[in-house]
């Protein structure tokens, strides 16, 4: 049987990063190469401190790497602001929801919307994530879950080409945590974008089709279950 090549959008190549200098470096990141195509899902899984999280910033234009390239559809990606980020089709879900405080919740996703220029609509998105009768809720009248859920909406309105999320689970309890995975993938398999999530929890990394392990800021396994 003939591989189907998978269109590359993001990739990395010798990638390090080093906060400090001298004795006192600390390198979160060591020689990492990286790529993820376009509608792949990949998890990006070890335990705190592996580097995963500041690999998933590398991805999304938060952190300048020391040393190495990263490129974007192609060409290189830059050091992005908030909205950049949204305008270049990357979109974040936060470990914690992190929404406006004082944003309703289809208010925080319409702002989003608007600064991606996008025409989502807000109420859809919220529907689709099952939180029609929360549209008019604070964040601080939300569950974690719920929270989750509008941060979640919030990164589809920008109609993301990749969308990247930091242990999205790493705050819910098991069930309401299984079924935020079950619906990131249920909209990945719908709108088609790219997916790489960072985790600690092996099981959250084997519901992926493509899962690379991190340890000491290096990649030590890849693996397609």
């Amino acid at each position: 049987m003939t591989a189907i090549a998978v269109e590359q959008l993001a990739s990395c190549r010798g990638i390090s990063v080093v906060h400090g200098s001298g004795h006192a470096a600390v390198h979160a990141l060591r020689d990492i190469d990286f790529t993820v195509g376009r509608g792949e899902a990949v998890a990006l899984w070890g335990p705190s401190g592996s580097g995963k999280t500041t690999l998933l910033h590398v991805l999304g234009g938060l952190v300048t790497p020391t040393a190495g390239d990263v490129r974007w559809r192609g060409g290189p990606l830059p050091a992005l602001g908030t909205e950049e980020r949204r305008g270049a089709g990357i979109a974040y879900v936060f470990q914690g929801a992190n929404l406006l405080p004082y944003f309703t919740a289809y208010e925080n996703v319409a702002f989003a919307a608007l600064h991606a220029g996008s025409e989502a609509d807000p109420e859809e998105l919220l529907t689709l994530v099952g939180l029609a009768a929360k549209l008019d809720s604070l964040p601080a009248e939300l569950s974690g879950g719920e929270g989750q859920r509008v941060a979640i909406a919030r990164a589809l309105a920008q109609r993301p080409d990749l969308l990247l999320c930091d242990e999205p689970t790493g705050q819910l309890d098991s069930d309401t945590g299984r079924r935020v995975l079950d619906l990131i993938d249920a909209l990945r398999a719908e709108n088609g974008f790219a997916l790489v999530i960072a985790t600690h929890d092996a099981d959250v990394a084997a519901r992926q089709p493509r899962a690379v392990e991190l340890a000491d800021g290096q990649v030590v396994e890849e693996a397609a279950p």
